[in-house]
């Protein structure tokens, strides 16, 4: 499997819209699509290496900072209509912001709008830097669920951003499409999950072309109302919760506290699919425990043999 370089440099990020990008099984595309995705982060909230972590892995990567992990987010690019969002307002999105701004310029290097999934700390606590203290951003759109939503107005200090019209909290409603161009649009749909203070979705994505499912966090697939084997079929990219790779995972604490799908797990589940359907499979959210983290992991060449693909920030997933 070819190493994708960081991207970190304006210049190389511009040289890589143009020339293509290293794929996530290392085929080098040379086409430029009009419509894509773009992975920002991999890493579950606390990113990677963890607060705390003491292994020899972060160690290594606290020592070589281009080893790093963001927390999960994505972009959606419309190059056609000129437009951009941001899926996830995750810790790292000073940084993430950059690397969208790279694939579509803009002055500000704002997006279009801001996308929630739910009101865990690495998925919309980065808002705090749209802010007077930071950007000092005006009215930026932030979709979320009637949860959400309630959560950002009532609590502080998100309560300030509405207050000073740094963002603009628009409306998400379940199952629903919403049409962010011509071609571009995204809906949101409930799935199980620890919902202490907001409800949790996934997002479907649909571009002229292809098609993308978004699910960083869920409980376990038996939760969810749906068959994910025959999901998977619907969709041309399906990236999903990787966030442990196997039960005992976290010494010392029971795991049934903190509920995730094995990967161990979902390729079980995912065993006798085709090779094509195995191939839409895109493994996202990666605690700093689970070795998919790591590019080279036995782990890591052990499911990319098996067909499923492992998400890697910069890679450009057509829509």
């Amino acid at each position: 499997m070819v190493r994708k370089p960081k991207i970190k440099i304006a210049f190389v990020l511009s040289a890589i819209v143009v020339f293509g990008a290293v794929s996530i099984f290392g085929q080098v595309k040379t086409d430029r699509e009009d419509q894509f995705i773009v992975i920002l982060g991999t890493a579950q909230d606390a990113g990677y290496p963890q607060i705390g972590c003491e292994r020899e892995d972060c160690t290594k990567v606290q020592q070589n900072r281009a080893l790093r992990e963001a927390v999960v987010s994505l972009g959606i690019v419309d190059l056609k209509a000129g437009k951009k969002w941001l899926v996830e307002a995750t810790p790292d999105i000073g940084e993430q912001l950059f690397t969208l701004n790279s694939f579509l310029p803009s002055r500000s290097m704002m997006p279009d709008g801001i996308f929630l999934t739910h009101a865990h700390i690495g998925h919309y606590t980065g808002l705090m830097y749209l802010g007077r203290e930071a950007a000092g951003a005006s009215k930026m759109p932030v979709y979320a669920m009637p949860r959400m939503r309630q959560f950002l107005r009532s609590n502080a200090p998100w309560s300030q951003l509405v207050d000073l019209q740094n963002i603009s909290i628009s409306d998400l409603e379940n199952e629903t499409d919403l049409k962010l161009s011509a071609s571009v649009s995204i809906r949101p749909f409930h799935v199980p999950h620890r919902d202490e203070f907001s409800e949790t979705v996934g997002f479907e994505i649909k571009g002229a072309n292809k098609s993308a499912l978004f699910i960083p966090d869920i409980d376990k697939w038996g939760k969810w109302d749906k068959d994910l084997k025959e999901v998977v079929k619907k969709f041309d990219h399906v990236l999903i919760d990787a966030t442990f790779f196997k039960n005992g995972e976290l010494p010392n604490r029971d795991m049934s506290e903190v509920p995730h799908p094995f990967v161990s797990e979902t390729v079980e589940i995912l065993k006798d699919l085709s090779k094509e359907d195995k191939s839409r499979i895109v493994f996202i959210h990666f605690n700093h425990t689970n070795p998919l983290i790591r590019e080279n992991s036995e782990e890591t060449r052990s499911v990319i043999k098996m067909g499923f693909r492992i998400a890697r920030t910069g890679t450009k997933l057509a829509l």
